[in-house]
């Protein structure tokens, strides 16, 4: 496009509000904007003797076409914008580097006995749900105090109190059988009573109510009931001295908190319910010294939560926003109800910002301490393979099997300081009977460079080229994967393997036309970051066999049952996932998912023996 076009275009912007879009001579889309009026917003960047940020200037330099697209509404610009940035991904923008789904614990309320479940998207469907919790394991950890604590039903069955006898859940006193009808639905219910008032934060009133029934239950001499719901109270006390933080508000909170060391910048948000700390999330950009606090925050904060999670009733910022109107209406929105974005001054929300900003400033540091390992590891690697530039994207491997069977592979990808998941890629082994992990190398090196499928269903033609190749295994492993590269016209690729000696603590390096390893000094940051990849990929290949493995066992076992033939067998493995949640499924389940009577007798009979 001429610069008379991209002038053409500026004469006649619209004076609505929505969004624009800047784009190179390439049309690739280089930053995406939103505006309550397209045009004085959009005309600001190309003013002259306006003091603009490098940041800036770079961007209008690379400018050579716009697109606008008109709403209704400011708010509605604000929704299209957040859209288009997560799906663009524009290289100007302020970008989260996470796309997930966070977990969230769902409690189905109006169902006669509600079992909990974790999922990653929030619906409007009459359940409870609480989160997110993040990292995986304060998920974990409140699930396992839950179940040892709360005798909540967790099996899949359908509960209707006609079940012949028990299971071991009911023996060691996990749950108390409303199968068979040894608990009725109100005595249920007054368990996930409790349940809410853990999870929501409500200790003091739980701590009460179980006090009140192990006393009545102690004065009936009911002692049995008593110890119980006194090792219940120690357990919740032990649970929640752990993660209070404050004791101000019962609120749900998300609060954020930033920290800046030279260009980097870390964004921290603490996950903050009914005053209980269940997790935290860090964001991290190691070049960000001409953003504002107030983009990197409403960036954030625009990215975080267009997602299928829910916002909390209070979002603690550590500076104001120039739209936070704006934003408590979006949020308010997604929420159902009001939401309010504050920045506090002074009081307990204030030390919470602090404590979010302390835990930020701590991890700036941990990942500029981080890259700084990572260069001096790749130096060593440049100065070890005497390679031309110091290695930016490494690609592990790894085979795994039980006997020769179920035989796989994995690869994964380390690129610019940290595991990149998304380029991860596992492979069923086709072409090799039994064990033999070195032919298995050969094949899988084989089809990721020379571009042929993997599991589940992708390819590897759409990945970057590494800059060295790492195989977990010593000279046969490395000979094969070699002569994989070689038959795919790749065998300038730099390729080593990563072994230890039999009995032997330290890493040895085997390289291409070398017979002698060479051992590695165990604290060299080159030894920990191949270690930690080869780690990644083995980790990665253990995992997705075992998968296969599970699934093959239940395979095994449906052959057997007359009336299941190999398309019903696929479509029960994708349904119910594991013999246990098989046998344990209702009739109904079974008939849904389309099995007659005499099939689910036949199959019951089965998998009982």
């Amino acid at each position: 496009m001429t610069p008379d076009t991209l002038r053409s275009k500026l004469d006649h912007l619209p004076h609505t509000p929505g969004v624009y879009l800047f784009k190179n001579s390439q049309g690739e889309i280089l930053y995406i904007g939103k505006a309550a009026v397209l045009a004085d917003r959009i005309r600001s960047y190309f003013q002259k003797g306006t003091d603009q940020t490098a940041k800036t200037n770079l961007l209008v330099g690379q400018v050579t076409d716009l697109e606008t697209m008109v709403t209704r509404s400011e708010l509605e610009a604000l929704i299209l914008e957040s859209n288009l940035v997560k799906r663009h991904k524009p290289r100007f923008n302020i970008l989260l580097r996470d796309d997930k789904q966070y977990p969230y614990v769902r409690l189905p309320i109006k169902e006669d006995f509600p079992r909990l479940s974790i999922v990653r998207r929030v619906q409007k469907d009459g359940a409870l749900y609480y989160g997110p919790y993040t990292p995986a394991n304060a998920l974990r950890e409140t699930l396992k105090v839950i179940k040892h604590v709360f005798p909540l039903a967790t099996c899949t069955i359908d509960i209707n109190g006609t079940a012949e006898r028990a299971c071991l859940e009911f023996e060691i006193k996990r749950c108390m059988a409303p199968c068979t009808g040894n608990q009725s639905r109100d005595e249920y219910h007054q368990i996930v009573k409790q349940v809410r008032q853990f999870l929501e934060g409500r200790d003091h009133e739980l701590l009460d109510d179980l006090r009140a029934k192990m006393e009545r239950a102690a004065e009936r001499e009911e002692f049995e009931e008593a110890a119980r719901l006194r090792d219940r109270l120690f357990k919740i006390e032990r649970m929640l001295e752990k993660q209070r933080i404050t004791q101000t508000s019962a609120t749900d909170q998300d609060v954020l908190g930033l920290a800046r060391r030279g260009a980097a910048v870390d964004l921290q948000i603490l996950f903050v319910r009914g005053g209980l700390l269940i997790g935290r999330k860090d964001f991290f950009w190691p070049q960000s010294a001409d953003a504002s606090d107030h983009e990197l925050i409403r960036s954030a904060i625009e990215q975080f939560y267009n997602k299928d999670g829910q916002p909390p009733r209070e979002v603690l910022v550590p500076a104001d926003l120039e739209d936070i109107a704006l934003i408590e209406q979006w949020l308010s929105d997604k929420r159902g109800e009001a939401v309010r974005v504050l920045a506090p001054v002074r009081g307990a929300k204030h030390e919470l910002v602090l404590l979010a900003e302390e835990n930020a400033a701590s991890a700036v540091a941990d990942h500029l301490r981080d890259e700084e390992l990572g260069r001096q590891a790749c130096d060593e690697l440049k100065r070890l393979l005497r390679l031309d530039h110091p290695p930016r994207r490494i690609e592990g491997f790894d085979i795994s099997n039980t006997m020769g069977n179920q035989s796989v592979a994995s690869m994964v990808v380390w690129e610019a300081g940290e595991m990149k998941k998304s380029d991860y890629r596992r492979f069923k082994i086709q072409t090799v009977q039994g064990a033999n992990d070195f032919a298995s190398m050969k094949e899988v090196v084989t089809r990721r460079y020379g571009g042929a499928n993997c599991e589940p269903h992708r390819t590897t033609e759409d990945l970057a080229r590494p800059d060295l190749v790492l195989i977990d295994g010593g000279l046969g492993q490395l000979a094969a994967a070699i002569e994989g590269l070689k038959e795919v016209g790749q065998q300038d690729l730099p390729i080593l393997g990563l072994a230890k000696a039999r009995g032997e603590k330290e890493e040895r390096v085997f390289l291409a036309g070398r017979k002698n390893p060479i051992s590695l000094t165990a604290t060299a940051p080159a030894t920990h970051l191949l270690q930690h990849i080869r780690d990644e990929a083995h980790r990665f290949a253990i995992t997705f066999h075992r998968k296969l493995r599970g699934q093959s066992l239940i395979a095994s076992k449906l052959d057997q049952v007359i009336g299941i033939g190999e398309i019903r067998r696929n479509r029960l493995l994708s349904r119910f996932g594991s013999l246990d949640k098989l046998s344990s499924a209702s009739d109904d389940a079974l008939q849904d998912a389309g099995l007659s009577a005499e099939t689910i007798m036949n199959l019951r009979k089965t998998l009982s023996q």
